[in-house]
């Protein structure tokens, strides 16, 4: 099974149609990943924690609309996908045992908009087992790097590996739609693309020195790290390829990427 990073762009992607992402999404079983995973693990941005966290939920996962001020219809959405109890056991084995927790396990929290809301479009029939794993805030790109190789094995287990972020994420210098991307933003994107596709991966764990407006297109790392994670999980020696690009709110890249071995 092929890793992930998915750029989930904002929550009103759930309703608004005109978001070139969403069409992405909804061809992801026909021209993307037309195997089943058994399971799906999904690092989102939108849970940041001391230490490593996993969701171990026995029946259907709660929705979580972690989002203010959006339309009504956005808060009646459901996803009640399965929880994955038996994954997120194993996904504390691998990560206790490289080192890398304690390992919270958490028996009450259910999915947030960085995991359902792609979801509702890959997998509209919520019949998928799904846990969630958080990033860690005060750790690097090279920690969660770790953590995903830690996570490799999961790869032969049929268990689709997905980080749920963003390429791009300033929500204090967005702009409309349609309008000229700024330079900071497509400097970043261009960079990172070019970046994975060469293969330069240590360039990629050390974005905050190599890139170029990294800390413009990323003030806080919380967007970025689910990425590192995918790309830990394919291996060291994976390949990278671009499978979506698009843009919205003028700053806000939709650069999504598969992962996959040599």
């Amino acid at each position: 099974m092929d890793t992930f990073f998915i750029s989930h762009g904002a929550p009103s992607m759930s309703i608004d149609e005109t978001v070139p992402a969403r069409h992405f999404l909804k061809s992801w079983r026909e021209k993307v990943l037309p195997e089943r995973p058994k399971a799906i693990l999904v690092v989102s941005a939108h849970w940041e924690t001391s230490n490593p966290s996993v969701n171990v939920i026995d029946g259907p996962n709660s929705t979580i609309y972690d989002f203010y001020g959006f339309p009504k219809p956005m808060y009646q959405l459901k996803y009640p996908a399965p929880g994955a109890p038996a994954l997120a056991k194993r996904v504390v084995g691998l990560l206790n045992g490289a080192g890398l927790g304690p390992v919270k396990e958490d028996k009450a929290r259910g999915l947030d908009h960085g995991a359902w809301v792609p979801l509702m479009f890959m997998y509209p029939d919520s019949d998928i087992p799904v846990c969630q794993l958080s990033v860690v805030a005060r750790k690097d790109a090279t920690y969660h790097y770790e953590m995903g190789r830690a996570l490799g094995p999961l790869r032969d287990e049929g268990v689709l590996v997905m980080g749920s972020g963003s390429a791009t994420h300033n929500l204090g210098d967005m702009g409309p739609d349609g309008g000229p991307i700024p330079s900071w933003a497509s400097g970043f994107d261009a960079w990172l693309t070019e970046a994975l596709l060469d293969g330069r991966y240590e360039d990629v764990k050390r974005y905050e020195e190599k890139a170029p407006y990294a800390k413009k297109a990323h003030p806080y790392p919380e967007h970025f790290h689910p990425l590192h994670v995918a790309l830990g999980a394919a291996g060291d020696d994976a390949k990278a390829e671009l499978i979506h690009q698009s843009w919205t709110d003028q700053s806000l890249s939709y650069s999504s990427y598969r992962f996959n071995k040599a």
